[in-house]
């Protein structure tokens, strides 16, 4: 892995992040059909991005950064900007954004006082981000065909908010146990 080179897949990447003001100024503007093309597209870089850069071996420390960063903060944004436009309850919106603040934290903390290391996603963390994408899709797919709210929008805010919830005290449990001495540092 080299160092924070500039390659295709971090410009990928980068494109990802330049659209978040894009998502949040076609939610709260009522554009949902053009919202759910970008958030369609925004996915579709995430896992293009990932496949040449490792298909192609050219992942970079830049990329390892900058990838969560932006799935990150298109998510927290569209979230967000979903809660604005009364479309996502504001509890979920306020979880769901203090779950990936605390974890953000978290990991500077680790890096810059405590542990430096290496984190791998946790296996209810990568459950949580399809959830989260899960019920965003829907909310906006919905939105832009005009089809009433029901009861696949309540499950998937119910799935949501459980593995937010499980995912975030999971990373807590994991930092305890790492400053604890019982999981390696590294």
């Amino acid at each position: 892995m080299t160092s924070l080179a500039l390659n295709v897949p971090n410009l990928i990447t980068l494109s990802r992040l330049m659209s978040v003001p894009l998502m949040i100024w076609l939610i709260v503007g009522a554009e949902f059909g053009a919202a759910f093309w970008v958030f369609i597209c925004a996915g579709a870089s995430d896992a293009l991005d990932g496949f040449i850069a490792k298909r192609f071996d050219c992942r970079t420390r830049l990329g390892a950064l900058l990838d969560p960063a932006a799935d990150k903060a298109l998510i927290s944004s569209v979230y967000v900007a979903l809660g604005i436009a009364d479309k996502l309850p504001n509890w979920l919106v306020i979880l769901v954004v203090f779950r990936d603040v605390t974890i953000i934290g978290g990991f500077v903390l680790f890096q810059t006082i405590a542990v430096p290391r290496n984190f791998d996603p946790l296996y209810i963390s990568k459950i949580n981000t399809l959830a989260q994408i899960a019920l965003v899709g829907y909310v906006l797919g919905r939105l832009a065909l005009g089809f009433p709210d029901g009861a696949l929008t309540s499950a998937l805010v119910a799935v949501t908010a459980a593995t937010t919830l499980l995912s975030g005290f999971s990373y807590l449990v994991r930092w305890a146990r790492i400053l604890s001495g019982a999981e390696p540092a590294s």
